[in-house]
């Protein structure tokens, strides 16, 4: 009975040695299915990880570097440097010069004088600005061969409305003045109120072309008189 039963045990055995060998996958020694083999074992290194395949391999790190150009998000431009500040991107200060003509009236002589008009302007913000202005002209000569010179200088507010293209503007001068020839027993010096405005035309972020025209308002001789004077020149921004 016992030898029946060890024989029933190593037949069973036997036979299930047999179906291991039928299902099992052919081995890449076998010369003629070495082609099958291949791609059933590159199936199988497919379905692993990569990290279980090569446990020495650095392991991938995913940034912003490693995605397609074409995928990775364009660089924001660089900003457009600005000239200083405000909507105009403009500069603080400005320097006109300017050809100017007096039309100088009073009580002792009438005189069309010619000359030179300087201003400069440093601005607080992008329309208001402080300015200082020296005039200077001459005239020909009266009173036994006496020419006439006048000279005004001053400081005073001026508003811009700072475009792109032209900056109309409004400016108030206060200050003093100076006059040639001297009439006998009268001062050569006097206040001087300069109002009026005018507009630079924008050439380039560098230089306007400026026309302007002002009251005079003097008070030589002990008396008051009414001037008016043009002016056109350049404008330097810096």
């Amino acid at each position: 009975m016992k030898r029946l039963f060890a024989l029933a045990i190593l037949l069973l055995g036997s036979v299930g040695v047999a179906r291991a060998q039928l299902n099992a996958p052919a081995l890449n020694g076998d010369g003629g299915n070495a082609a099958p083999g291949s791609a059933a074992s590159s199936a199988i290194k497919a379905a692993l990880p990569s990290d279980l395949l090569n446990p020495f391999a650095r392991p991938a790190v995913t940034t912003a570097l490693a995605l397609p150009l074409e995928n990775a998000e364009p660089a924001s431009p660089s900003p457009r440097p600005k000239f200083l500040y405000g909507g105009r991107d403009d500069y603080r200060w400005q320097l006109g010069i300017s050809a100017s003509w007096l039309h100088f009236r009073s009580s002792a002589f009438t005189s069309n004088a010619t000359g030179i008009n300087t201003s400069v302007v440093y601005f607080t913000n992008d329309w208001f600005g402080v300015e200082g202005n020296i005039t200077a002209v001459f005239a020909p000569a009266i009173f036994s061969n006496e020419h006439v010179k006048i000279g005004m200088y001053g400081a005073g507010p001026k508003i811009a409305l700072r475009k792109r293209q032209w900056e109309p503007w409004l400016h108030l001068i206060f200050g003093g003045a100076q006059e040639r020839p001297q009439i006998a027993g009268q001062s050569r010096a006097s206040y001087v109120i300069k109002g009026g405005g005018g507009g630079d035309y924008r050439w380039n972020p560098r230089l306007s072309f400026r026309l302007e025209g002002d009251y005079v308002r003097t008070g030589f001789f002990k008396q008051s008189q009414n001037s008016f004077q043009l002016a056109g020149g350049i404008v330097f921004h810096f």
